[in-house]
């Protein structure tokens, strides 16, 4: 479970004669697997601050942390994403040569397209769906002995995303489709199986979708201007040519798969609702403004993303440090949202502190910071919290349910991503 040691810089009290902190170690990958979420913000504090370089998979990084680092992490003058994600990342997480490694007018055209997808009446039409969805499900949970929230919200999330985008899927499919979306996020910062698992469904996703995409293309489906699944199928980069069949796929993918990631913000909000029973009843009385300040704080407290990754794009200099062209640079998300100095007791869950939230873009950070419209900010976040205040909210004042004790609610800090064990497991749900 999290820490309730509260995040302490000690600046004034380590003599680092004014160099930037370098980790001793030959090279710190396995550190970097055996302390996860934690790995950036370890050192930032046993060394006093906001950035220091280290040396993962044989190269220098510098990891640095903080809404002043996120400020200039997300300088599109300064950074650029091309060479930043490793090819196993893109291989289950993004897909090869995706939005997320781009830069400069194909990510600019790319992101439009996904702004508008995901625009205010898009956000109303998933949050519509996503009520009628859940509410469904319950008169399903009702006759189960054992309800694995995870397991439940995935298969409900890929059948909305899948609804909402125009992408045909059989209610006999949508299970294993879930599971593949599911296992590509799943083997973000995994070796071995789990890494393995995501490539093979990285594969069976961009066969299924990019047939989609060819059929579009042929007349063969018909399908609804506007729609996410139009839309790729017609796209054309900058450069007036339309992408290819398997890259609008991929471009599809990166809709329809953070939409299914939510089920780990949606287990994380059960969680929260069960260590924080003080807050169900302001969940019941106190209206939708409560919801959202319960579904980010959810967000912020409960780990999600550990950290990004970019290289720099031309030279400069910050907090002493000479950044060099091509330099790998990772931003501490997680420890960014747990700076004592951002928030007020950061390790505790507190959904009113977002009462007097100034909106600020790059002191919180659990999907990237900046504006999503002008930099790589996941222009998704308006979708994950509108799904989630349909949950929170089923799940406060729509049904009752118990918490079996036989099941493991921690979860590690040290596997990324992460979630509760269990998966969250409700009985009698009524």
């Amino acid at each position: 479970m999290l820490s309730t040691v509260t995040f302490i810089f000690a600046k004034g009290e380590i003599d680092l004669n004014g160099e930037v902190p370098k980790d001793q170690s030959l090279d710190n990958s396995l550190a970097l697997m055996q302390e996860g979420y934690e790995f950036i913000r370890n050192r930032c504090r046993k060394y006093g601050a906001d950035l220091f370089e280290a040396r993962l998979l044989g190269q220098k990084v510098v990891c640095m942390t903080g809404e002043e680092a996120a400020r200039i992490f997300y300088d599109n003058e300064k950074f650029q994403r091309k060479g930043a994600a490793p090819k196993r990342v893109q291989k289950t997480l993004f897909g090869v040569n995706a939005i997320q490694t781009k830069d400069g007018a194909v990510h600019h055209c790319r992101k439009m397209l996904f702004m508008s997808l995901l625009s205010p009446e898009g956000v109303n039409q998933l949050k519509s769906l996503a009520e009628v969805h859940f509410q469904e499900a319950v008169s399903r949970w009702k006759k189960m002995e054992r309800v694995v929230l995870f397991d439940e919200a995935e298969v409900i999330l890929c059948k909305i995303a899948c609804e909402w985008a125009g992408v045909p899927l059989t209610e006999e499919e949508a299970k294993e489709r879930a599971e593949d979306f599911s296992a590509m996020v799943d083997a973000f910062g995994a070796v071995g199986p789990r890494h393995w698992k995501g490539r093979r469904a990285r594969t069976s996703a961009e066969e299924w979708i990019t047939g989609v995409i060819e059929k579009v293309r042929t007349s063969e489906l018909d399908t609804r201007q506007g729609s996410a699944l139009h839309s790729w199928a017609v796209h054309r980069d900058p450069d007036g040519e339309p992408l290819d069949a398997n890259m609008a796929a991929i471009e599809l993918i990166n809709v329809l798969r953070p939409i299914v990631a939510i089920a780990t913000f949606i287990t994380f909000s059960a969680l929260a609702l069960h260590e924080h029973p003080e807050c169900r009843e302001k969940l019941r009385t106190e209206g939708d403004e409560y919801k959202e300040w319960f579904a980010e704080e959810v967000r912020r407290y409960y780990p999600f993303g550990p950290f990004v990754g970019a290289r720099v794009k031309q030279p400069f200099t910050w907090q002493n440090y000479n950044f060099a062209e091509g330099q790998l640079v990772l931003l501490d998300m997680y420890g960014t949202n747990h700076d004592y100095r951002l928030w007020e007791f950061p390790e505790q869950f507190h959904p009113e502190r977002f009462r007097d939230w100034d909106g600020n873009l790059f002191k919180f950070i659990p999907q990237g910071g900046g504006d999503p419209a002008k930099g790589h900010r996941c222009p998704g976040e308006g979708v994950t919290v509108e799904v989630m205040k349909v949950c929170i909210d089923l799940l406060a004042n729509k049904i009752t349910y118990e918490v079996p004790e036989d099941q493991d609610l921690t979860y590690s800090l040290t596997r990324m991503p992460t979630r509760p064990q269990s998966g969250f497991i409700l009985t009698n749900v009524e």
